[in-house]
């Protein structure tokens, strides 16, 4: 079964290609979102990856905390939106 990642405090240049390679080192990627402003267009810093569940527990244990891009990573489980201001 497939768990999805919140990937967050990721340098505003970051690729969807490097964030699979550095994910990759821990198993399949089966996709990555990386956040956009809707207005601008620009990276939010954070985004989504998903991965088979051991593959996203060996990669919460090896990219927390950790460098990329010359920022430290935070990387949990993805949590479902709760309330908030919702979709326009």
């Amino acid at each position: 079964m497939a768990k999805r990642l919140y990937v967050g405090n990721l340098p505003f240049d970051a690729t969807t290609d490097a964030v699979r390679a550095a994910f990759e080192a821990f198993g399949t990627v089966h996709d990555v979102l990386l956040v956009t402003d809707r207005e601008t267009g620009r990276p939010r810093g954070f985004g989504f990856v998903e991965m088979d569940e051991d593959a996203a527990n060996a990669a919460i244990e090896g990219l927390d905390s950790k460098e990329f891009g010359g920022r430290n990573l935070t990387v949990n489980v993805a949590r479902e939106r709760q309330g908030g201001r919702g979709r326009r």
